[in-house]
């Protein structure tokens, strides 16, 4: 078992070998502005120093109001290059949350892939933790996508150190948390958190189920 300190040094270099070779305009933090993805963002623009990060945001049209103005605030703040990208209208469901794949895939995985098409990424860094789902443990810390790299830096992190790491560096994060909530996602998919049950069990369990499905689609 690798301490906190352990691996953030690895963290940090899993960041700092993205930058060998690469434009760091090419290179774009997929940041949902919840916990984990802030951390990786904060860790990202300390390795960049001056040079602003690029951020890019999936903006369904079905997120907490708080978590979109949490994003703006930090965004200006912080003086990130945000990115918000929305579904096209025609390919928003007549109902959303139906049919949990198809509107993830809607909402989601068409606008991401649009965007890295479009912004021309290399390489699409997440906030992705192995605990967080089953599907999950079987990912890296680098992988190889469809024209792109997708970096996982804190893939073995768990929620009790993207949490002491929030503290110890006095990170800003959503009021949705203090309020009960341990997993943002979308206002249809997303219930509090019920006491003694898994970060995530707040989450659709129906699509929680299918993970593995959405990142064979595209989605991180």
């Amino acid at each position: 078992m690798h301490s906190l300190q352990e691996k953030l040094a690895g963290t940090r270099r899993i960041l700092s070998s993205l930058l060998e070779g690469r434009d760091p305009s090419r290179i774009v933090v997929a940041w949902t502005g919840g916990k984990d993805s802030t951390v990786v963002l904060d860790l990202w623009r300390e390795m960049l120093g001056d040079t602003p990060p690029l951020a890019v945001n999936l903006d369904t049209g079905h997120k907490f109001p708080e978590i979109i103005a949490f994003r703006d605030r930090l965004a200006a703040q912080w003086g990130i290059d945000l990115r918000i990208v929305r579904p096209l209208p025609e390919d928003v469901p007549a109902a959303i949350a139906a049919n949990k794949m198809d509107c993830c895939g809607a909402l989601k995985v068409k606008p991401l892939l649009r965007a890295i098409r479009e912004l021309g990424i290399e390489v699409l860094v997440t906030g992705l933790r192995a605990d967080e789902n089953p599907s999950r443990t079987a990912l890296s810390h680098l992988e190889d996508r469809q024209g792109y790299l997708q970096a996982n830096p804190i893939l073995d992190w768990t929620e009790m150190d993207v949490w002491a790491h929030t503290t110890m560096r006095g990170l800003p994060y959503c009021e949705l948390y203090d309020r009960g909530y341990r997993s943002l996602g979308c206002v249809p998919c997303t219930t509090l958190a019920v006491p003694g049950l898994s970060e995530r069990a707040g989450r659709d369990q129906e699509k929680e189920a299918r993970m593995a499905e959405l990142h064979a689609l595209g989605y991180f």
